[in-house]
């Protein structure tokens, strides 16, 4: 091959590339030098604005002032958005909100305004967590102006414990009784995702060989709902007070007014019976509600299937479905200063 068919064969290679600038350069373009590679960027995505560190409510006792804190993920452009919360899983007793970040950028890239949010955990008892939960769907509607929301269109997604706080908040939508702290006013209803969730606190190892470990008062959803032993309490196992133990289960509350509810869940999952699922999709069905639900084969309990592809894709497409998409807003302009 002679030097000029190699350039030839060179030349066209960087056309494909780069397009044809790269292999013609605009020796014109100021900052231009010879042996500069020049490259036209077609703009295809949009930025991501992160905002970390939102108290977006504080606890107040006789002592101390706990803040709750939430991570925002803010497509930046110019119109009102639907928004999502985020709340993570940890068995009740942790709530480590900044993680699953493929889940909550996928649909920040979708467009939709994401916020992952701390919530307290054992030994706080219920109803705290789902008190938390309500308060940062009400802060984001408060806030919505800030963060670009449209505040009639709100979802929530949760994993295990983070999905029980969601079907919560799809069961519990409408009632009274569970709005505490600020914007009492603003109401807290949502259509709800959840990932391998509970859905009835006294069987969640149901079919799993594990009625050791739930009947014992020292796992976390019996600490959830009767508290950890002190005193005179020698504590007790979430079955000692059926209607209790229903009360603070989505199971408990199901009426027919519950939101759009997509349920996922692998069949494979040893820790939250999948069972689980079956048994919420099954009560949301029979009351005619809109509810969706995907068995997963061969996935267990928060392992690499739940962070691929097609199960994020199928939340997204469920969310646009739901919730819709970026609305216009006229007159408003994008920051400048937001590029500094």
């Amino acid at each position: 091959m002679t030097n000029q068919w190699k350039t030839a064969v060179l030349a066209a290679a960087l056309a494909l590339t780069f397009g044809a600038e790269a292999a013609a350069p605009k020796t014109d373009l100021m900052g231009y030098t010879a042996g500069a590679d020049v490259i036209s960027v077609p703009v295809t995505d949009g930025r991501i604005d992160v905002v970390s560190g939102v108290v977006y409510r504080q606890i107040k006792s006789a002592r101390r002032v706990d803040q709750l804190l939430m991570t925002v993920l803010q497509p930046r452009t110019n119109g009102l958005k639907p928004a999502i919360v985020y709340f993570p899983g940890g068995g009740f007793s942790s709530a480590d909100h900044e993680k699953f970040i493929e889940m909550r950028m996928a649909l920040a890239k979708a467009g939709f305004v994401v916020a992952a949010v701390q919530y307290r955990v054992v030994p706080t008892k219920f109803p705290a967590l789902i008190e938390d939960a309500k308060g940062a769907v009400r802060y984001l509607k408060a806030h919505a102006a800030e963060y670009g929301i449209d505040p009639e269109r709100i979802g929530v997604l949760g994993d295990s414990a983070g999905g029980y706080v969601a079907e919560m908040m799809a069961a519990t939508n409408g009632e009274k009784g569970w709005v505490t702290g600020d914007w009492l006013n603003v109401l807290s209803d949502i259509a709800a995702v959840s990932f391998y969730g509970i859905s009835d606190l006294t069987t969640i190892g149901e079919g799993l060989n594990q009625d050791k470990v739930h009947s014992s008062p020292a796992v976390t959803e019996a600490l959830l709902v009767n508290g950890a032993a002190f005193g005179n309490f020698a504590g007790a196992p979430i079955t000692a007070d059926k209607t209790k133990a229903m009360a603070a289960s989505p199971l408990g509350h199901v009426d027919g007014t519950e939101p759009p509810v997509l349920l996922m869940h692998g069949s494979a999952d040893t820790l939250v019976s999948p069972m689980q699922s079956k048994h919420f999709y099954d009560a949301l069905k029979a009351k005619k509600t809109d509810v969706s639900y995907v068995l997963v084969e061969g996935a267990h309990h928060g392992d690499d299937p739940w962070f691929q592809k097609p199960v994020i894709d199928r939340v997204v497409t469920w969310f646009k479905a739901k919730l819709g998409g970026e609305r216009p807003v006229a007159g408003k302009t994008a920051d400048r200063g937001a590029n500094l």
